[in-house]
């Protein structure tokens, strides 16, 4: 059975809108900072804190099993209206750091009903070309990911607050189109019963353990380098002071061109083997890891500028690849559970990393810290070519 043209389009725009919150604070950090007089850690513990909401969230979704007991695109409706208002709330003038964490824990926890919710929305619907369109799926969320920082760039003399105006808006029209226009999947098999048991279970499966195990490794890059982007530009900047950026625009294009390269991955999918485009795109992105401290010292902006394009793109190409085989190898009655419990260990993983950078960036003022993030992809690159396997000629065909 054939999904009406229509639904695709709409979950990624809907994934866009809502997954715009994401970043929505590191885009005003700088305002931030000024108007609620915060410190240099305050990047890293913003940041962080959005991963623990979400990975709290996933958590609890996981254990109650609500994208699989419930409707998808209603959980997706409600999360989108709580994780806006949550946004919304770092405006309070009465904001306090403690306050501001715990705003954007919240709009971290609700984006537990978003992210993994409209992969199994997704999943529900497609089964042939499953990988193409998760790779559609997943640039979104990194086009919305990247969103606030073209907002910030782009609202010239208007107030900060503008930034968390529009990205709460967004959240609240993504969460009406899912609700209004996309139904429940035709693949989708509710589970009538609450099961504790089911996220040790599906870990038993080798192929879906290499899966989870390949994604673990790439989330230890994926979020650090995100959050960290506007700071290697600050850094290039302090290091070459001829060679000004525009550190908004800049840190929009590195992460969103991330966008453009999931449609390309999930392309590769159904024409290549799935295990062999995830190993280049991690390889390609450790050895960006290992090389970016000589990059620094290069004095071309050009050359900077493109290095962390190609970064940009080859550190989130192979999500898709691994959140289709995640839901391929999970049982159908629990792919929900499944690909949210992934999604909270692997966001777990991504603290660990942001708080690393974070430290290493306090303690010392070389170049060489972010080297420590090729951890990840050598992590990845273990999973995929370990003797359990990765996936089977059928599979690849599938994708």
């Amino acid at each position: 059975m054939k999904p009406p043209r229509i639904i695709l389009p709409i979950i990624v725009i809907s994934q866009f809108f809502c997954t715009s919150l994401w970043f929505a604070g590191n885009g005003v950090m700088n305002e931030l900072m000024t108007t609620f007089d915060l410190n240099e850690s305050a990047l890293g513990d913003l940041t962080s804190f959005v991963q623990f909401g979400f990975i709290s969230g996933t958590l609890v979704f996981a254990i109650l099993s609500i994208a699989d007991r419930f409707s998808p695109s209603k959980v997706f409706f409600v999360c989108a209206l709580l994780g806006a208002l949550s946004n919304a709330c770092v405006m309070w003038q009465g904001n306090s750091l403690a306050s501001i964490l715990s705003f954007r824990f919240l709009t971290g926890f609700f984006l537990a009903g978003i992210y993994p919710v409209g992969m199994k929305i997704a999943a529900d619907y497609f089964q042939t070309g499953l990988g193409k369109s998760l790779g559609y799926l997943v640039g979104a969320l990194v086009v919305g990911t990247a969103f606030p920082h073209l907002l910030k760039e782009i609202s010239g003399s208007f107030p900060w607050e503008f930034v968390l105006i529009a990205t709460s808006s967004l959240a609240v029209s993504g969460g009406l189109l899912m609700l209004i226009l996309v139904p429940d999947g035709p693949y989708r098999k509710a589970s009538q019963k609450l099961e504790l048991s089911a996220i040790f279970g599906i870990f038993r499966d080798k192929e879906f353990r290499s899966a989870a195990f390949g994604y673990f490794g790439h989330m230890w890059e994926l979020y650090a380098f995100w959050a960290f982007v506007p700071v290697m530009l600050k850094i290039y900047n302090d290091v070459h002071p001829d060679t000004p950026f525009n550190i908004p625009l800049y840190s929009f294009l590195i992460i969103g061109i991330g966008g453009i390269a999931c449609v390309i991955g999930g392309y590769m999918a159904q024409a290549f083997d799935t295990k062999k485009v995830a190993n280049i795109s991690l390889l390609a992105s450790g050895i960006c890891c290992l090389l970016s401290p000589l990059v620094f010292s290069v004095d071309s902006k050009v050359v900077f500028i493109l290095f962390l394009l190609f970064w940009g793109m080859v550190v989130i190409a192979d999500s898709p690849l691994f959140s289709t085989l995640v839901a391929q190898n999970a049982p159908q009655e629990l792919k929900g559970t499944a690909l949210t419990i992934v999604n909270c260990i692997g966001f777990s993983v991504t603290i660990i990393s942001i708080q690393l950078l974070s430290y290493l960036r306090l303690m010392t003022e070389s170049h060489v810290i972010f080297t420590v993030l090729a951890i990840g992809p050598l992590f990845g690159l273990m999973a995929l070519m370990g003797r359990s396997g990765f996936l089977s000629s059928k599979q690849v065909q599938a994708s």
